[in-house]
């Protein structure tokens, strides 16, 4: 080895080593190497913004964790009761009633009551967060465990709008309880340095089973940073990348868990006729517009490929908002052929330009030049899987003859674009009311909802009846024709307003012996999907 490369080795070696120091936090407790059998140390995402106060959407995407809720759901997704003990919808479906449990209490030691519950969801409506409470007219206790919900309109899908949103105390809450969330959760909140770390504690007055962890350290790292501290024995989970899923660390395991956090492509579906929206931004796209050219895509795409290309194998094919669960319809789904998607544009008139090898189609007007099979895909520019998959989309529809630029920009350009071009985007809720937000005509071009101008008036009446639709299994198959209902829908078969590709696992290194229970299937990587059922964990014996 010459003396240059010698100096490169230690140089590297050299910032590595401060990697580890700089980027763990220093309040770090002692490396698990022992692995005690009532304490973890996870570096699972981002420190949350807005705190821990689920009046602001903390747990929306995941637990509560220091909060309970009336009701929640299981692994399967089926709904279970919380601190309710049963509820009651009203034969217009506007006034729900809920009977809760006389035993539980706050970790200060007081009651919870049926007014902290109104209390609660009047403040959450009040500060007009992430949660959608726009269909709630009034909430207010009857007595210390009957609360009462008046919807302006039936909405079958409040329940998860309900089992989404923790109860806060009524005596503690202030500006600052998202710092300090006192909550009637499996666990409190022992300690919160600022930028570094959380401490958990097992809540051991917990009206339900008492978690067997009794100390939970959560530190905020980049992926890198977890790596690192993985590797080093601090960590025993962390939350990693498919780049890095491929490296062994020894003692750990790769869990990679099915989620709904999917990626596809929003294409505006109006065509541009010199339309500006109240916001200034340009609305409409034609070659977008043309449903060949969607329909074409969503068949042309090798999402499996992608899959491949783009997620090193760590994720599944998506053909809508919602695959697996259980709104989702089968039915809907597509398989990928090529010969289909090129048949379906010569037959829409999309011809290939033997010099340009880009199809182009002829006006109506003579005198008008032809329409050029091209448009933008824009992506935000920190995001790398967002990246990787605009480039192998535009790969990809090369061979139909569509000529995609790529470019990735920051979210303020999107904000300006969305309507006129192709996006990257991601969704994935676990509640059927993000077909509601993403297909309703109520929501077109609003914002990142539907900025794509999309309005089918079937569509609408579907949702509109799953909404109504009390009985929740019978709401379901209301939502499943959404997406397509053998003549119409959202999906490839039917209008293709979204070119769906993949949904992305979630991918942790978990030391062996711990086991992290019955994962549900991952809504979007918010509040932290994996530990919303934290207090089933537990160390077992692996030999």
């Amino acid at each position: 080895m010459n003396k240059k490369v010698l100096i490169t080795c230690l140089v590297i070696a050299i910032c590595v080593a401060a990697i580890v120091f700089f980027l763990i936090p220093k309040t770090n407790p002692t490396p698990p190497l022992e692995n005690p059998q009532d304490e973890i140390v996870l570096a699972i995402g981002s420190e949350p913004e807005e705190g821990f106060d689920p009046c602001l959407g903390w747990g929306r995407y995941g637990s509560p964790l220091f909060q309970s809720t009336l009701v929640s759901t299981d692994h399967n997704m089926d709904i279970v009761n919380d601190i309710a003990t049963s509820y009651t919808i009203s034969p217009d479906g506007l006034t729900w009633t809920f009977l809760l449990r006389e035993d539980v209490f706050f970790s200060d030691g007081v009651k919870l009551t049926a007014k902290d519950v109104a209390f609660t969801f009047n403040t959450a409506k009040d500060n007009a967060a992430i949660i959608d409470l726009s269909t709630l007219s009034s909430v207010k206790a009857l007595d210390d465990t009957t609360v009462e919900f008046v919807l302006s309109v039936p909405e079958r899908t409040f329940i998860y709008t309900i089992a989404q949103t923790g109860i806060v105390p009524q005596h503690l809450y202030d500006g600052t309880y998202g710092e300090n969330p006192i909550g009637s959760g499996p666990f409190k909140l022992l300690q919160w340095d600022i930028g570094q770390q959380i401490i958990l504690g097992a809540n051991e007055e917990y009206y339900g089973n008492i978690p067997e962890l009794k100390k939970v350290t959560i530190l905020f790292m980049s992926e890198d940073a977890a790596f690192l501290a993985a590797q080093q024995g601090v960590l025993d989970v962390a939350l990693t990348s498919p780049n890095m899923a491929q490296t062994e660390i020894s003692g750990m395991e790769v869990k990679s868990l099915a989620t709904i956090d999917n990626r596809g492509l929003t294409l505006p579906v109006v065509p541009d006729e010199g339309t500006i929206n109240q916001l200034g931004y340009k609305v409409g796209n034609d070659v977008t517009s043309d449903i060949a050219i969607r329909k074409a895509l969503s068949y042309g795409i090798n999402r499996d490929q992608l899959v491949v290309d783009c997620l090193n194998g760590f994720g599944t094919p998506a053909y809508s908002e919602c695959d697996a669960m259980p709104w989702s319809n089968p039915e809907s789904y597509v398989q990928y052929d090529l010969d289909k998607a090129i048949a379906m544009l010569e037959e829409a008139g999309w011809l290939l330009n033997p010099q340009t090898q880009v199809r182009e189609k002829s006006t109506n007007d003579s005198e008008d030049s032809p329409i050029v099979a091209e448009f933008d895909l824009l992506y935000n520019a920190g995001d790398s899987t967002r990246q990787a998959i605009a480039i192998a989309v535009s790969n990809q529809a090369k061979l139909l003859g569509i000529d995609i630029h790529v470019a990735g920009v920051s979210w303020d350009e999107i904000d300006k674009q969305m309507y006129s071009q192709a996006i990257v985007m991601g969704w994935g809720s676990q509640t059927p009311k993000e077909a509601y937000f993403l297909y309703h005509s109520d929501n077109k071009g609003r914002d990142y909802y539907n900025p794509e101008n999309y309005h089918n008036p079937t569509v609408d009446n579907y949702i509109d009846l799953a909404m109504k639709e009390q009985d929740l299994e019978k709401s379901l198959e209301y939502w499943q024709k959404v997406q397509w209902d053998s003549t119409t829908g959202v999906s490839t078969k039917g209008d293709a307003p979204w070119l769906w590709l993949v949904n992305i696992n979630h991918l942790y290194f978990v030391r062996d012996g711990l086991d992290i229970g019955q994962q549900p299937i991952h809504p979007h990587g918010h509040s932290w999907p994996l530990v919303s059922n934290l207090s089933q964990w537990k160390w077992v014996d692996n030999e």
